[in-house]
């Protein structure tokens, strides 16, 4: 939401603030990046799965991916209820980091063949990674002032993607010349990659543990402070109708990021089905990360000058043209252009959306409403992949399984345009409950 006048600069104290808090983006992406979308997937069907089929393997590994889906949908709103009670975001975070730092580290002990300790150690570190994620977003409201979400959201965005990318970049590097590092081959390469990117996190994740403040809870005991968080979940999903314009983002939100994480989980099954190379995907990846970093920066500007609303809606009508032309590509060199438009877009869209839903969100209860927020986001990239597959087996052809994601962005997008950021936020202000 733009204001009359420009916010005072920051303090030194503030801006150490906004700092500490961005770095948790920079030190989380490199699970993101170097395990979830770069090495986990292959390396286990190469690896540790090589005894399994592959459509075995494909199973388990999507069935792990569901789980954990579910288990953050299911405890997401209430976990956040609970650190509001608590007044312990930031310690939610460190814990939750703390099983992605461990699960993250642990993959780099295992052997070939030992599938089922890397299933259960992936699915921790998906846990850690979406749990810490869900208090690192509540924190925006304790780190800035309102006048600020959309530049501080969009520079943790875009602190995440230069971070992931630099990490992943040195990680290929070492894949590729593996004895450059001292290392035998590419397996060990990957290996050290996972331990890499545990030291990684836990390293960038000390800031916040040391910098940044929250607003105290009540001082109760954890049985009673359940207690009280199942009462505030209940309160809040009865609530939720005085205010309007939040449930609305949220259901708008639904929709268009599940649109734009369609594209993101399923671009290089989409590329390998056109029949491009896996290292064309790995070099479209690191092309998009770094594409992200100025882009993202660039949506913080936009948003805090038109409005994160407006900023988000340039984002969806660049989407769909995008999610068209993909439907048209034919060479590796169009695909390389197409990650780049999406890497121009997507943080923008996520940051962006963050700093919106901030605003017309109770302060209180940032981590409980943030846990509907990423209780919302992790129901996303359920439409979308069910669409594309429906459709690619419908038409018996991959270049037509992406345009039903056209109609996400259409509906999230004609949602959005009737959300009211004003009336929002008056009514998240007064909303604050005690």
């Amino acid at each position: 939401m733009p204001t009359a006048s420009s916010p005072a600069p920051l303090t030194v104290s503030e801006r150490r603030r906004v700092w500490s808090w961005a770095l948790c983006d920079w030190a989380n992406s490199a699970f993101a990046t170097v395990v979830m979308a770069g090495f986990f997937p292959v390396f286990f069907k190469q690896f540790w799965a090589s005894d399994l089929t592959p459509t075995d393997s494909t199973f388990w590994l999507g069935a792990v991916n569901s789980l954990a889906s579910l288990l953050v949908v299911l405890t997401a709103p209430l976990l956040g209820a609970l650190a509001d009670r608590l007044g312990a975001k930031r310690r939610f975070l460190i814990a939750f980091t703390a099983l992605g730092v461990l699960a993250s580290g642990a993959l780099h002990w295992l052997g070939q063949g030992q599938w089922e300790l890397a299933l259960l150690w992936y699915l921790l570190g998906l846990l850690g990674f979406s749990g810490s994620n869900l208090f690192y977003d509540a924190l925006l409201v304790e780190v800035t002032a309102p006048a600020r979400y959309e530049r501080v959201s969009s520079f943790g965005y875009a602190l995440g993607y230069l971070g992931g990318g630099l990490l992943f970049a040195v990680n290929v590097v070492m894949t590729q010349q593996p004895h450059w590092f001292g290392l035998a081959d590419a397996a060990a390469a990957v290996r050290w990659s996972f331990l890499g990117v545990a030291i990684w996190w836990a390293l960038f994740t000390v800031p916040v543990m040391l910098w940044v403040p929250e607003r105290p809870g009540n001082a109760v005991g954890w049985g009673a402070a359940v207690r009280a968080a199942v009462v505030e979940l209940a309160t809040t999903l009865r609530q939720i109708r005085r205010l309007p314009q939040t449930f609305l983002l949220l259901i708008a939100y639904w929709l268009y990021i599940d649109g734009v994480d369609t594209i993101v989980r399923m671009a290089v099954d989409y590329g390998l089905a056109l029949g491009f190379a896996a290292g064309h995907l790995m070099g479209a990846l690191l092309l998009a990360q770094f594409v992200g970093f100025p882009a993202a920066l660039l949506f913080g500007w936009l948003g805090a000058r038109w409005g994160a609303k407006r900023g988000i809606l340039l984002a969806i009508g660049v989407y769909l043209p995008i999610v068209v032309a993909a439907a048209l590509l034919r060479t590796a060199a169009e695909f390389y252009l197409l990650a780049a438009a999406i890497g121009l877009v997507q943080g923008g869209i996520q940051s962006l959306s963050r700093a919106l839903f901030a605003h017309l969100t109770p302060a209180r209860h940032s981590a409980e409403f943030f846990g509907f927020f990423n209780m919302v986001g992790k129901f996303a990239a359920v439409l979308g992949p069910a669409l594309v597959a429906i459709t690619a087996a419908l038409t018996d052809d991959p270049r037509w399984s992406l345009l039903p994601v056209v109609a996400l962005f259409l509906f999230g997008g004609a949602l959005l345009w009737r959300v009211d950021p004003v009336a929002g936020r008056a009514a998240a202000l007064a909303h604050q409950r005690p």
